[in-house]
């Protein structure tokens, strides 16, 4: 073949090398993203420290539920400050992964929950006195 015949091959391979390295570079963070995913990180945690260390709320039903939202909030903050994920990066298929893990975890805590309430409803209740005659 004569060199005029591999100059478009030449060119096509570097348009597609190129277009292929600008995909990669869309998905980086700057340092200013990761240093606002990391202090968000640090206050999310933090709240919840103090929540239970402080004894804020005197329901203890509300202070769970608090602690599990604002855990959710993180993961979010994760997954958007840390994982880059949005509807357009990789053409959706992260958000398919994220819903899909999403079931998955919903299962796994509703059926731990549920479980684990059965076996506490089922269990036989000890008065002190058999506790004391147990080995």
């Amino acid at each position: 073949m004569s060199a005029h015949g591999q100059a478009p091959l030449h060119e096509d391979a570097a348009q597609a090398h190129h277009g292929h390295s600008n995909g990669h570079q869309a998905g980086h963070g700057t340092l200013k993203g990761y240093l606002i995913g990391f202090a968000l990180s640090v206050i999310l945690t933090a709240i919840p420290f103090w929540l239970v260390m402080g004894g804020v709320f005197d329901s203890k039903l509300l202070t769970a539920f608090l602690i599990m939202g604002l855990g959710v909030v993180q993961i979010i903050v994760h997954m958007v400050y840390f994982l880059h994920m949005n509807p357009r990066s990789e053409g959706g298929w992260t958000m398919m992964a994220l819903l899909f893990t999403l079931v998955l975890v919903g299962i796994t805590l509703v059926g731990s929950l549920w479980v684990m309430h059965h076996l506490n409803s089922n269990m036989m209740s000890m008065s002190p006195e058999m506790m004391k005659n147990m080995p």
